[in-house]
């Protein structure tokens, strides 16, 4: 036998005892209804139980949060988003240009002063509001090493 008389056999094997069952259901309820509405109660009230009973615990998923920045207080550059310590925190020159970010540009990896290692020194100069959220952007200034006083704007979540 081929597979599609094998499938054809066990479809109709399955119409044959959905039909039966259903037929057995019927004949019940005609010969005793309190039978069959206590069987069709004691299957639905459990599912209904376990559908509404759901969700009762207090805990409550939450991100990183933004730290209360101040301007003129030094900080270090941090991102929450990643474990990998040698990633890195991007500067941008205006805000909200960290949308169109692509890490597959060789020259963007490549120009000086615009990736920094997390731990970065830096110091708040201005702050920027965006998407209705206050302070989401921070232009900071790089407080030592080669690209001292270098400044861009990153997201404030990475600004610990």
């Amino acid at each position: 036998m081929s597979d599609e008389q094998n499938n054809n056999k066990s479809a109709a094997a399955m119409k044959s005892a959905v039909s039966d069952q259903i037929a057995a259901m019927m004949s019940l309820k005609e010969k005793n209804p309190k039978a069959f509405y206590g069987i069709l109660a004691a299957v639905i009230i459990p599912i209904l139980f376990l559908m509404f009973s759901g969700g009762g615990s207090s805990t409550s998923v939450s991100g990183p949060t933004i730290k209360e920045l101040a301007i003129g207080q030094k900080y270090v550059l941090k991102s929450p988003n990643t474990v990998d310590p040698s990633a890195t925190v991007r500067l941008v020159a205006v805000p909200g240009t960290l949308a169109a970010y692509d890490d597959t540009e060789e020259k963007d990896r490549s120009e000086a002063c615009q990736h920094f290692p997390q731990g970065t020194p830096v110091e708040v100069m201005e702050f920027s509001d965006a998407y209705g959220k206050k302070k989401m952007f921070v232009k900071v200034k790089i407080v030592n090493g080669e690209c001292k006083d270098k400044d861009g704007w990153v997201l404030a979540i990475d600004v610990q």
